[in-house]
């Protein structure tokens, strides 16, 4: 192209190329550099040029590899080096080659030990000096240098071979709760192992698939030597269990990463249903079956809160719709002495965003429970209680101890005074609101065992429970599609066995209590509702 028209279409350009650099950068003396670059790029391919029949494409695709080359070449020097290996600071840039350099080194920095990786991370990306990084990690000097070493030379090797990583390395599950039905062990319920975010997805990865130790380190991707002691730890204590060829699965119970609307919706309103006909035909038996039970405290003398305990227990126990499936391999036994089936709660996506709901501001039907406490120090003392809203207890299981009711017990028999030397038990018992400021008891207590009052409590009618029967298999068969094939006879089994237990107890509360049926709770009933203690003997009678 000729020189004249060259100069006259740069002249043309020339305040849209300045704005391009502009928007660009970070200062006007940053833009003056870049636009000159642009300029000179232009102008020298335009000259080279026969024929240019997309003027304006052509300037701004120049513009876009120049600002490209510009950007790389500029931010690269301003990051640092590890012998020879790029980390650049900025990311915008253009260049495959770069960023493909970067997605490397970090996918083997992730490859890295975790001491390793905080040293790396704090000596180039924080700049911190060795003799920093030792009073911050605790470590000698020397033993900094030398992960510096090792974590330079493991970088290199690894960024020469090729690896693959699988979903959990690059987005890892994390969990929203954590749970177990069954008895914790001395360090507590599954937490003590799956709080752990690696033991969680190391678990989480032979979930749907079973997989060998090494296809567990590339899917999370981590080195098998970084990971094979936790893998060991979650196998002794049978979080995962081997199968066939060397592999790894696990009867940890995940939820399913995507739930229906629709489904949820069509069980809630059959167990609506349900919870209607167990006040006509259910709730009668139970108030009918504990009318003669005389040994009873009761704080505010109201028998309907006795009542309520009793048709909540006869509800979530007396009506369940069994199933015949074996599930003893889901129950985990821990070298603790836990003995549960561990259940883990992580994020779900819905399945079916489009549906509207058509049942609207219902309540929470979530609960903890049923929670049985026996004490071997007093073999009397015992106790049931299943906390939800219902009730004012915080805590859940892991606030709910035996030791709670063998203080209640001493202080009713005479054993404690409220002095110096028990100051620790009545702070508790009080932290619990199980008693008064003038150390009167504030819980239901029944004189006799829970088999002399639970005994009592009526099964459900098979006529009652055949009714439903075929709506609770149907969900639960549903249900269990999203699950992987070693999870759904647990599904199922709970599924149909939990289709009438806490949800329709509560369903039946609420009908009780907005009917007018019941009082509604006070305060300090709140304390008590769903929870009952057992002894061999009563406390005086309460003037509170």
């Amino acid at each position: 192209m000729e020189k004249q028209k060259v100069d006259q279409i740069i002249t043309n350009y020339l305040q849209k190329l300045y704005g391009f650099a502009i928007k660009k950068s970070y200062s006007y003396e940053e833009a003056e550099s870049l636009c000159s670059e642009i300029i000179f790029e232009v102008y020298q391919s335009l000259l080279k040029s026969e024929e240019v029949i997309n003027i304006d494409g052509y300037i701004w695709r120049i513009s876009e590899h120049t600002y490209s080359k510009y950007v790389y070449s500029k931010k690269k020097h301003e990051g640092i080096s590890l012998d020879g290996i790029d980390i650049p600071y900025y990311e915008e840039f253009y260049s495959d080659d770069a960023v493909y350099e970067t997605k490397t080194l970090r996918r083997e920095i992730a490859f890295l030990s975790e001491t390793r990786r905080k040293i790396l991370y704090l000596y180039y990306f924080k700049n911190k000096s060795v003799s920093s990084i030792s009073a911050a990690l605790n470590i000698p000097e020397g033993t900094v240098k030398w992960h510096l070493n090792k974590a330079k030379t493991e970088l290199k090797e690894g960024i020469s071979m090729e690896r693959k990583i699988g979903k959990l390395g690059l987005s890892p599950i994390e969990s929203i709760g954590i749970g177990h039905s069954g008895t914790p062990g001395r360090h507590g319920g599954p937490e003590f192992y799956l709080a752990d975010k690696i033991n969680l997805n190391i678990v989480y990865s032979v979930y749907h698939v079973p997989k060998t130790k090494e296809e567990i380190a590339e899917e999370l991707g981590m080195t098998l030597v970084y990971i094979e002691n936790k893998i060991n730890l979650l196998e002794s204590n049978g979080f995962i269990v081997k199968t066939k060829g060397n592999k790894y699965t696990t009867y940890v119970k995940f939820n399913a990463e995507k739930y229906s609307l629709e489904l949820l919706e069509n069980k809630t309103k059959t167990q609506l249903r349900i919870a209607e006909d167990l006040v006509k035909e259910y709730v009668p038996l139970v108030r009918k079956a504990i009318a003669d039970i005389k040994d009873v405290y009761i704080p505010s003398e109201n028998w309907e809160l006795f009542e309520a305990a009793a048709i909540f227990y006869g509800v979530t126990n007396k009506c369940r719709i069994t199933t015949k499936n074996d599930l003893s391999r889901y129950k985990i036994k821990t070298t603790d002495g836990g003995r549960y089936i561990a259940l883990v709660d992580i994020r779900s996506e819905i399945a079916d965003p489009e549906y509207v709901p058509t049942l609207k501001n219902l309540p929470s039907y979530e609960g903890c429970g049923n929670m049985l406490r026996y004490s071997q120090k007093y073999p009397a003392v015992s106790s049931w209680s299943l906390d939800t809203r219902l009730c004012s207890r915080k805590g859940g299981w892991e606030n709910n101890l035996t030791s709670d009711y063998e203080y209640l017990y001493e202080l009713m028999i005479g054993d404690i005074i409220e002095n110096s030397a028990n100051i620790e038990k009545f702070k508790r018992l009080r932290e619990r609101n199980f008693i008064t400021l003038d150390a009167k008891p504030k819980i239901m207590i029944v004189k006799g065992t829970q088999n002399d009052m639970f005994d009592k409590i009526p099964e459900i009618d098979d006529s009652i429970k055949n009714r439903f029967a075929d709506a609770a298999l149907e969900n639960a068969l549903s249900v269990a599609k999203d699950y992987p094939p070693q999870m759904q006879d647990l599904i199922i089994s709970w599924e149909v066995g939990g289709f009438i237990e806490r949800a329709v107890a509560l369903m039946v509360m609420d009908i009780l209590y907005s009917d007018g049926i019941f009082k509604p709770l006070t305060e300090d009933e709140k304390v008590t509702s769903d929870l009952i203690m057992f002894s061999d003997i009563l406390p005086e009678k309460s003037t509170t």
